[in-house]
């Protein structure tokens, strides 16, 4: 790759708005140099390239920062066409795709709120009624009722929904919650573990037992 096509991605290793866009890459077959980013002393270099929000993540492309993970994503989908398609071509089932992956966000920050809620019963409860609308939801997207996996075709549902209920063994480890339950959600389970065992997704999610250590220092700190 030359200088001038060069990609870097700032990012934070558990974020899962890093691992959407680091999963897209890798999916596309895009090489790219990762920088961690620390997130309590942030580079000058990530301040420059994200001066608004100053967060994770940013993709540097051919010297020019992109910002926020959605953008991040079409700016991928659209710019290395060679690779396998991440949103459909047809525009009425792109609106779709694009909608339940912001409805798949909604549930995922509805699930992070779980750990620091004080009333934790009843942010539980908003969970499950916001996890059981994407169940259906998810439900009526695919033909037969559930997606067709293969590695290395995933699209933006499939990076969305791993990212956001990938690591849930180990939150449910730490903080006994069972968030993503076969009951409520089979389809979603089901689709989740099936991702989980492609080949990008092993190596892309964080090891489970320092996933484990984070959650539970942060959980010790938030009490």
């Amino acid at each position: 790759m030359g200088e001038e096509n060069k990609v870097t991605l700032h990012g934070m290793w558990l974020s899962p708005y890093v691992k959407r866009v680091e999963l897209a890459l890798k999916v596309k077959g895009i090489t790219f140099e990762y920088v961690e980013e620390d997130l309590s002393n942030k580079s000058p270099l990530l301040l420059k390239y994200n001066p608004v929000h100053k967060q994770v993540p940013v993709l540097v492309h051919d010297g020019k920062p992109i910002n926020e993970s959605f953008v991040i994503l079409e700016y991928i989908d659209e710019t290395w066409t060679n690779g396998p398609s991440l949103l459909p071509e047809d525009p009425y089932e792109r609106s779709k795709v694009r909608f339940w992956a912001a409805y798949i966000q909604h549930v995922m920050e509805f699930m992070l709120k779980i750990f620091t809620a004080e009333d934790q019963e009843k942010a539980c409860e908003e969970f499950y009624q916001k996890l059981r609308v994407l169940e259906d939801g998810m439900k009526n997207m695919f033909p037969g009722g559930s997606p067709m996996i293969e590695d290395g075709k995933i699209g933006l549902l499939d990076i969305m929904i791993v990212v956001a209920f990938g690591m849930c063994k180990a939150q449910e480890q730490v903080f006994g919650i069972k968030f993503l339950d076969q009951e409520k959600a089979p389809m979603i389970h089901s689709w989740v573990n099936s991702l989980l065992e492609l080949a990008v997704l092993k190596e892309t999610v964080p090891p489970h037992d320092k996933v484990v250590s984070f959650l539970q220092a942060f959980k010790e700190r938030s009490h």
